[in-house]
């Protein structure tokens, strides 16, 4: 079963949080960085991305950048833009999108859960990116930004979540740049914290990694490297535990991924079609956007015009946890096998776009001569991914997107 500690949150004071919090550093670039955060001496992104205090083209993997990011960290504790509970507790962290509003419990998830695969995954992580995480967690002694998880919804945890949202003000409240509401609960009350932490002990077998897989590998790394630092060392550590959201399934959508292709590879458009329509039923709707209004079914932006495609009968695996993604249909079938476009992870002549830039950003790139073709999916489903995870299963790469993206800087980790 999963353990889900509470935590000595560092929080900042109500009046600069919405200052404070910034997106994950990982959805921008440094220039973009520094952008959000001008005009903001307390925005998080100054630790996260510290970058944006040094000379412009300072190597952001560099130790200047680190020991700049544990400069800042120290500031704001003493600056007061930090503060420290004094006591372990949960946390209730909620997030409003197009009227649709999702509420996460923030917990300490157990380093030895991702170990023992009770924390879930469906992505395959890279060294590089988990060793930056790696790095900034031992140099800020700290999980400055939390992961995004989900498990199966407990009724119990429901009514607690809801008890606290109803009964008690939110200590954070704004709607943020985007348009996204972001709302934030401290929960005080002892019994309430002690149910909590018995209602995932007995009630959720199983967490699973929606967004942050980079950050749940580094910290589970960074727990048994400072076990073995530790000649006295308990399991009762906080650096035993990390920072998550915790998201009821019933809860998450999940929103399509999408890819734009810069050649035909040798093919004419008509050659394109021609050979698409082996293994799908193909029909031209014109210029008039067109979005997949089912599993299996694809739209094809080409030459002005879009196109609906829809899978034929054999051509996928209903009863098989990848078979039956519209991403492995699509890879198989018209990337690789038409497109020649072998590895995803590599390949310079294929680019991902999340679907919350909307389909006309799809048009958009093939339009102005940055590619040639685009394909939009139909989004996968919680279900689709709790189901792969369960399996032991990975997704191909760029198949998820979940938005609103958790705003960073709310609470913190400490590791001390």
């Amino acid at each position: 079963m999963a353990t889900i500690k509470p935590f000595k949150g560092l929080r900042p004071p109500k009046d600069i949080a919405q200052n404070l919090a910034c997106l994950p550093y990982d959805v921008m670039n440094a220039a973009e960085a520094a952008e959000m955060a001008k005009g903001k001496d307390c925005s998080l992104l100054h630790i996260t991305r510290s970058e944006i205090d040094l000379p412009e083209g300072t190597d952001v993997h560099s130790e200047l950048v680190y020991n700049k990011s544990v400069e800042n960290f120290k500031n704001f504790q003493a600056q007061g833009w930090l503060v420290k509970e004094e006591t372990a507790k949960y946390y209730v962290y909620a997030q409003t999108m197009d009227g649709r509003t999702q509420y996460g419990i923030v917990g300490a998830a157990a380093c030895q859960d991702y170990v023992d695969g009770i924390i879930k995954k469906h992505e395959l992580t890279r060294p590089e990116k988990e060793e930056d995480r790696m790095i900034l967690t031992r140099y800020t002694n700290a999980n400055i930004e939390p992961v995004f998880f989900s498990y199966k919804a407990v009724p119990e945890i429901d009514e607690i979540v809801s008890t606290v949202v109803t009964k008690t003000p939110a200590i954070y409240d704004f709607t943020a740049e985007d348009g996204f509401g972001h709302h934030f609960w401290v929960i005080n009350d002892k019994q309430m914290n002690a149910d909590l932490e018995r209602l995932f002990e007995e009630k959720v077998p199983f967490t699973y990694v929606a967004d942050g897989h980079h950050r749940t590998a580094a910290a589970a790394l960074i727990g048994a490297e400072k076990t073995k630092q530790n000649p006295n060392h308990t399991g009762d550590e906080a650096y035993n535990f990390f920072m998550a959201v915790h998201f009821p399934d019933n809860q998450l959508k999940i929103i399509d991924y999408n890819r734009v292709v810069k050649d035909l590879n040798g093919m004419s458009a008509d050659q394109l079609i021609e050979k698409l329509e082996e293994n799908f039923d193909v029909e031209k709707i014109g210029a008039e956007i067109c979005k997949p209004a089912k599993l299996h079914e694809f739209s094809m932006y080409l030459n002005k015009n879009w196109y609906k495609l829809t899978a034929k009968v054999g051509t996928y695996d209903d009863n098989d946890p990848i078979g039956v993604l519209d991403v492995t249909i699509l890879s198989n079938l018209i990337l690789d096998e038409l497109l020649d476009i072998k590895d995803l992870r590599t390949s310079n002549r294929i680019e991902f776009v999340g679907g919350i830039r909307g389909l006309g950003e799809l048009s958009k790139r093939v339009d102005n001569g940055d590619m040639e073709v685009a394909f939009a999916l139909y989004a996968v489903s919680m279900d689709q991914l709790i189901n792969i995870a369960d399996t032991g299963n990975i997704m191909p790469p760029k198949t998820t997107w979940f938005e609103p993206k958790l705003r960073s800087g709310l609470v913190i980790h400490s590791l001390d």
